[in-house]
């Protein structure tokens, strides 16, 4: 039986080097610390009437386990890779066992004009939906957006 936000969080998972937001390249990524944007989500998922299950790891076996997780007790996930977006065929393969799930990929920066390397992701052939280049409010329209694509008759389109 599938979840619902009132049974179920929104998994925001966060990839490597994102716990030195607010120290690290403040010029990409901002003076925000991971802390200041697990407080905006979160809000946003409050203002949906849902909750957030916010996690960081540097290691992209934990995230993997961890999105095996959000299959079972999650209603949806909000995930910034990090520079696993362009590495981790392990991310995207956890991310294809989520069927029906909304997933929605976010990134602070805009990747896009960054180092050509950055350009292609692989959670983007899973993502429902790719946020780029707007800041930490980014993870904002990704709970809103997981909030509304897991709310009964959905269309993921």
């Amino acid at each position: 039986m599938p979840h619902t936000l009132a049974s179920a969080p929104i998994m925001v998972l966060n990839g490597p080097n994102l716990n030195l937001l607010g120290k690290r390249q403040p010029e990409i990524y901002g003076l925000d610390t991971l802390a200041d944007i697990e407080a905006l989500c979160v809000k946003a998922a409050a203002a949906q009437g849902a909750t957030v299950d916010f996690r960081q790891s540097n290691h992209e076996g934990e995230l993997v386990d961890w999105i095996h997780e959000a299959r079972e007790n999650h209603v949806g996930i909000v995930i910034n890779p990090a520079a696993y977006s362009h590495t981790s065929v392990a991310i995207l393969d956890a991310l294809n066992t989520c069927d029906g799930m909304p997933v929605i990929e976010v990134h602070i920066s805009n990747i896009h004009q960054r180092e050509e390397f950055r350009h292609h992701s692989y959670v983007s052939h899973r993502a429902d939906g790719v946020i780029a280049g707007c800041g930490v409010q980014g993870y904002v329209f990704g709970v809103e957006r997981v909030a509304a694509l897991a709310a009964p008759g959905a269309v993921h389109a």
